[in-house]
């Protein structure tokens, strides 16, 4: 048995920062949270921190709550359940490639990248120390 199908070891997972641009044409922009995706564990989580001081800075117009709104809107999307509105049938995998999709809106997502990991909740928050706060 293999490490994969023993549910030991390490699994492949996928993660994309998500950015706010409170203007878009300017195209300038903070991190505010990560996405973790871990096909093997059926995990799929977003991790958020809202610097405000920062975003202000670059917008000082900038809408603060409808940023939190839409942020809290993205991990209840990853959480499922009625909170993830016409989402919430979804698998993790197809919810986490809604949320990377492209767009054009305030809070945007980054592009993926894969890595290992035992432990896709640790990674979740070991990402957002690291590239987020």
């Amino acid at each position: 048995m293999n490490d994969e199908s023993s549910g030991h070891g390490r699994h492949v997972y996928e993660y994309a920062l998500l950015r706010i641009v409170p203007r878009v044409e300017r195209g300038e922009c903070i991190n505010a949270g990560v996405l973790v995706y871990c096909r093997a564990r059926s995990y799929v989580a977003a991790r958020t921190h809202l610097d405000e001081a920062r975003l202000l800075a670059l917008d000082p117009r900038a809408d603060v709550p409808g940023v939190r709104a839409a942020l809290r809107a993205v991990e209840g999307v990853c959480t499922g359940g009625e909170a993830a509105g016409q989402a919430a049938p979804d698998d993790p995998g197809r919810r986490f490639r809604w949320l990377i999709a492209p767009r054009s809106t305030v809070v945007q997502p980054g592009p993926v990248h894969t890595g290992l990991t035992a432990d896709p909740a640790a990674e979740a928050e070991r990402l957002l120390e690291l590239l987020v706060r």
